[in-house]
């Protein structure tokens, strides 16, 4: 999210970038996730049926942080003419989902020490936190930063100053007493687009949003002979389960 940052420009970023994902990717369990089906279905039955958004009651995130998570997704990948964002397609619920499996707990990961907040990236991720604690820890942090800056809550917040503060967060100019606030961010951005573009039995991607905006097939059996015609791809994504949008 750069200081020009729109949502029409972050609809044209995802549009640009994703596109070029291998299908395996866009039609499992995530887009960049250690997550799989089967971790998924053991660890917290993320493979049975999605519920609608309307009905779904969260298993981990609290009523607060539930509230910050659809504000904040909400900004992330927006609602415009172009077509749903992240609520419609469900990431709020992918993420709850997902906060029950080995990824979210920190299982597949190397967890032992020693830690190093400041490592350079290449050392890859250096915390003692898992996605889990990023969350209960990021969004508690987040909203106490907003409102130290602004008197409320992050949800409270319109949407402009929601974008500014989701900027700072970026940067990682906010100074968050438990975990860098980029940190946080990152990982809150990494799941809203996994949530977007997964497979809907995973709980997000409602009706194939995500697939729509970028013209992917989905888990079609044979369109290979499409992939370098110059035309736009006729059919409609089909999900794993056989679903048709």
């Amino acid at each position: 999210m750069s200081n020009e940052d729109s949502p029409n420009e972050r609809r044209d970023f995802l549009r640009k970038s994703l596109t070029l994902i291998p299908v395996v990717t866009l039609a499992g369990a995530s887009l960049a996730s250690p997550l799989s089906a089967q971790e998924s279905s053991a660890k917290h039955d993320a493979n049975k049926p999605a519920a609608p958004a309307s009905h779904y009651e969260p298993s981990y995130f609290t009523a607060e942080e539930w509230t910050f998570l659809h504000a904040a997704v909400a900004r992330l990948i927006p609602t415009d003419e172009r077509g749903p964002g992240a609520i419609e397609a469900g990431v709020p619920e992918y993420i709850d989902r997902q906060m029950g499996t080995s990824y979210a707990n920190g299982s597949l990961w190397y967890m032992q020490g020693p830690f190093n907040a400041n490592a350079a990236p290449e050392f890859g991720y250096q915390l003692k936190l898992s996605p889990k604690e990023v969350y209960r820890l990021g969004i508690a942090a987040a909203d106490n930063w907003c409102h130290q800056q602004h008197g409320k809550l992050f949800a409270q917040l319109d949407a402009a100053t929601q974008d500014a503060a989701l900027k700072q967060f970026e940067s990682g100019k906010v100074a968050f007493e438990q975990l860098p606030a980029k940190t946080f961010f990152t990982q809150l951005l990494q799941n809203t687009k996994e949530g977007f573009f997964c497979d809907p039995m995973h709980g997000g991607n409602k009706n194939m949003v995500g697939w729509k905006l970028i013209n992917f097939p989905g888990a079609r059996a044979d369109f290979m002979d499409w992939v370098e015609r110059d035309e736009r791809y006729p059919f409609p994504p089909v999900s794993i389960r056989g679903e048709r949008a």
